[in-house]
């Protein structure tokens, strides 16, 4: 007589062939055309900045699993990731010791005190980035002119930063664009938006190209491993916010962080929402606090502390619209009750 087995297990019951690992591989993919060209505008002290983020995000990984003697997850490629995405949304004349200490901050502090990948609440590159900014905000906000060595210290500020100081002395967001743009040699308006979609502009070292940031995106939703729902709302709220607060949506959208932090850091799977409501909300909210921080703040970017913020409330907005599943008992009608006194 046949002996019927009822197998019990806890989730995930479906399975797929997509590693960590593979998906890590494809995020270096998608952004070495960014790292390459912002060696190509930096010269070879960016390309050290990079090595030296990445190497102090897995040596950092290694050494603090085994002090805990935790199984080592150095070969799925995420703390390369950290590392690298960390390089990238810094300036290329950070202080190499400094991209070291941000990178163990990001490892150990983000990602490692939670329990590790997939445990973290917080993005590990951008809290990386934040605690630099907070513990050396002279040396996070000074920016370099491309094609100019670092050590010659020709320093400058990025288009954000000069139509931020051009409106905050009177200027209409025209008149401060008008100022900006013989400042990085465009000759008119279209040069100038064009000039900021190439990349040939100051800025974070793996930031400056919108082209091949957007390319990058791309290809990984190309691929399947981001979806377009974040990055998308994220697009669109920041244009929207910025049209009706008097700010020119193309420059909102092509200076900054914006377009890399939509498609390679809001996108993050372990600190972004699971349902598509929740993705919507999430996307929304992180372009609104990104124009609000821009506009009344006292930092001319608020990509990161927006997708940060954001980060917090990830888990609220996964229990939006929960799927409830299997049989679902009816609810029993309400009958009232007879009042008091009442004949029997």
């Amino acid at each position: 007589m046949p002996v019927n087995k009822l197998l019990l297990s806890s989730s995930p019951h479906v399975f797929s062939e997509v590693s960590t690992r593979k998906i890590m591989l494809a995020v270096i993919l998608a952004l070495l055309p960014a790292t390459a060209y912002g060696i190509y505008l930096y010269g070879v002290s960016a390309l050290f900045l990079v090595f030296v983020s990445i190497v102090a995000a897995v040596a950092s990984e290694w050494i603090f699993r085994f002090a805990i003697k935790a199984k080592r997850s150095i070969d799925d490629f995420s703390a390369v990731v950290t590392g690298l995405l960390l390089a990238l949304i810094l300036p290329p004349s950070t202080p190499l010791w400094m991209a070291a200490l941000g990178s163990i901050a990001a490892i150990v502090v983000a990602k490692e005190f939670f329990g590790g990948l997939g445990q973290n609440p917080f993005n590990p590159a951008l809290t990386g980035r934040a605690i630099l900014l907070m513990s050396f905000p002279a040396a996070i906000t000074t920016w370099n002119k491309p094609f100019t060595a670092i050590a010659d210290a020709v320093t400058t500020a990025t288009p954000l930063n000069l139509v931020k100081q051009a409106i905050g002395t009177g200027s209409s967001m025209q008149e401060a664009i008008a100022k900006v743009i013989g400042s990085i040699g465009a000759a008119d308006q279209a040069g100038f938006y064009w000039q900021l979609f190439l990349g040939n502009r100051s800025g974070s070292l793996g930031e400056s190209s919108i082209l091949l940031v957007l390319l990058g995106g791309i290809f990984l939703l190309a691929i399947g491993v981001i979806q377009w729902i974040v990055p998308v709302s994220i697009l669109l709220s920041t244009a929207l916010l910025s049209l009706l607060l008097g700010i020119d949506p193309l420059f909102a959208i092509l200076s900054g962080g914006v377009v890399f932090g939509a498609f390679f850091m809001a996108t993050d799977y372990a600190t972004s929402p699971l349902t598509v409501k929740g993705k919507a909300v999430y996307g929304v909210s992180i372009g609104l606090l990104i124009v609000l921080i821009r506009k009344f703040g006292g930092f001319p970017e608020g990509v990161t502390y927006a997708i940060l913020v954001m980060n917090m409330v990830v888990p609220f907005l996964d229990k939006l619209r929960v799927r409830k599943y299997g049989f679902v008992a009816p609810q029993k009608p309400q009958t009232s009750a007879p009042a008091k006194g009442a004949a029997k």
